[in-house]
């Protein structure tokens, strides 16, 4: 007892000569080691930075990469708290005896302040900021699941007109997609005919492309007299001098069941310039309906191509072109290998492109057409190329059509070239 009474003031009288008073040794030991402790800390919050874990104790098992959820912030804020309350119970411990117990109150205090003033870990500091980022990308997922593009109702503004039959239009439509298979032929049927191709076939419609023009037919007559030539050729044969025939009896027939105020037979002998008589255009005609089993009534492009320009909201301009464009096809003998709709919904599609310069099929477009664009590429592709080449060569029937005011001089709308380049 007396040597520790001895060591103690010993003790204290080399902390008056160093520092004259009497507690100053204390709390300068009790602040060391307060400081060693804290580097412990700062260490362990870079380990937190580094490792994104817990506090590594004895014992303890290597913690995975702390996932950025609150809960675990929560959780690792109260192991460091817990770790720098035993560290202060340590201190404690170790200056038992020191006689520094009476400054405890003043240092704890201190530490405390201090303490606030420490550097919150990096991970601790993020977390509330990653999952507001997070918050707020989900946000914009959500507005953007808003403002995705809807499908219009195209029929809501013609309720109240009867001609538009809204009520079954729908099934109108759907009967028809079943039925455009019956319309189409084998896109090889000219094989079939001896004294017949392809080009005999083009210099025919494009004639009749104008004789329609002249006689100011309606459009339905011009895709019905066409439908009626293949689903005859592809049926009966036909001599060359006769084909003529054939397209003026396909009209005639188209007309009767198209037209209010059909031509008459002597009309269609005068634009033949005589070269057929009555009674054979009346022969030519009774063979004909035999041989298609009097089945007039079937969708052609025609219908299509009125239901997608009204889904594409057209105006005048589109209107015209994808018209221009379509009749550009009827021309031509391949694209008898495409169904009325799709051929119908690539005119539209590249009529869309060559009048506003980009790609523009909207999901309202794909819904009511059930072709997406990629469906229509390899026929958008080739009607560009009809469209380039429409005012050279011989057969510039449709160019010459469509190369007037009344048709807002479509004609001369630039091709969409970007879809073949």
């Amino acid at each position: 007892m007396e040597v520790s009474m001895e060591k103690n003031q010993t003790l204290f009288k080399s902390t008056n000569t160093h520092q004259g008073e009497s507690d100053v040794m204390g709390v300068k030991k009790f602040g060391g080691e307060i400081g060693h402790y804290r580097r412990a800390l700062s260490v362990i919050n870079q380990n937190l930075d580094n490792r994104g874990g817990g506090v590594k104790r004895p014992g303890d098992q290597p913690q995975p990469c702390v996932a950025s959820k609150r809960a675990l912030s929560q959780k690792l804020a109260a192991e460091i708290a817990n770790k720098k309350q035993c560290c202060q119970e340590d201190v404690r411990k170790s200056n038992d005896g020191f006689g520094v117990w009476e400054d405890d109150n003043e240092d704890d205090n201190e530490d405390e302040d201090e303490d606030e003033n420490e550097p919150v870990p990096m991970f601790l500091e993020t977390s509330d900021t990653m999952m507001d980022q997070r918050d707020h990308d989900m946000e914009e997922v959500e507005m953007e699941d808003i403002f995705e593009e809807s499908v219009i109702d195209i029929d809501v503004c013609d309720q109240g007109n009867h001609l538009a039959v809204v009520e079954y239009v729908e099934d109108l439509y759907a009967n028809y997609r079943k039925m455009e298979n019956c319309s189409m032929v084998p896109p090889d049927y000219m094989t079939q005919q001896c004294d017949l191709n392809e080009k005999m076939r083009a210099i025919l419609i494009d004639w009749l492309i104008e004789v329609h023009h002249k006689f100011d037919l309606q459009p339905e007559t011009l895709f019905l007299t066409v439908n009626l030539i293949d689903r005859f050729l592809a049926k009966q044969s036909v001599i060359r001098k006769n084909l003529q025939l054939v397209g003026l009896v396909a009209m005639l027939l188209a007309c009767k069941y198209e037209e209010v105020s059909v031509p008459i037979i002597d009309d269609l002998i005068f634009i033949s310039d005589k070269a057929y008589s009555k009674k054979q255009i009346l022969e030519m005609e009774k063979l004909m309906v035999n041989t298609l089993e009097f089945n007039m009534s079937l969708p052609t492009a025609y219908v299509f191509m009125k239901r997608f320009l009204k889904a594409a909201q057209s105006e005048s301009k589109l209107d015209q072109i994808s018209f221009f464009l379509i009749e550009l096809c009827l021309v031509e003998y391949e694209m008898l290998k495409f169904p009325p709709s799709l051929l119908a919904a690539a005119a539209v599609y590249t009529g869309q492109c060559s009048l506003y310069g980009l790609k523009q099929w909207s999901k309202t477009c794909e819904w009511y057409t059930n072709y997406s664009e990629d469906q229509l590429q390899e026929c958008s592709r080739m009607i560009v190329g009809y469209h380039q080449k429409a005012a050279l060569g011989r057969l510039t029937g449709v160019y010459r059509k469509y190369n007037s005011s009344k048709f807002g001089y479509a004609a001369k709308c630039e091709p969409g070239k970007f879809l073949v380049e």
